[in-house]
């Protein structure tokens, strides 16, 4: 049985993962120039950060609960982040191409 510390640090470290996970795809939808390059990155790299960052979470730290197998795990904690964190930047955030920036001096 899940402790409420456990389960509450739980959705911490998904409130953490979709976090990175959105600002990690900002980033390369605004620093890459290159048509689909940024969806090769947001597909490739942020789930090797978020994979380091659950060993890191769960394992250094012992966070978490258990979820019966690795690929759940590993499905809830690096797919479902990724995949609201995508869709959080994509959908609700203007895209980088209509937002307005200052002129530099």
């Amino acid at each position: 049985m899940a402790s409420v510390i456990g389960v509450v640090l739980f959705v911490f470290v998904l409130v953490v993962h979709t976090f990175l996970s959105a600002i990690m795809t900002r980033f390369f939808r605004i620093r890459l120039e290159t048509t689909g390059g940024w969806l090769f990155f947001t597909a490739f790299f942020i789930p090797v950060v978020l994979f380091i960052s659950t060993l890191f979470f769960t394992g250094v730290l012992g966070i978490g609960i258990d979820l019966g197998s690795s690929t759940v795990a590993l499905g809830v904690m690096i797919g479902l982040p990724l995949a609201i964190g995508f869709t959080i930047d994509v959908l609700y955030i203007p895209a980088p191409e209509n937002v307005d920036l200052p002129e530099p001096r």
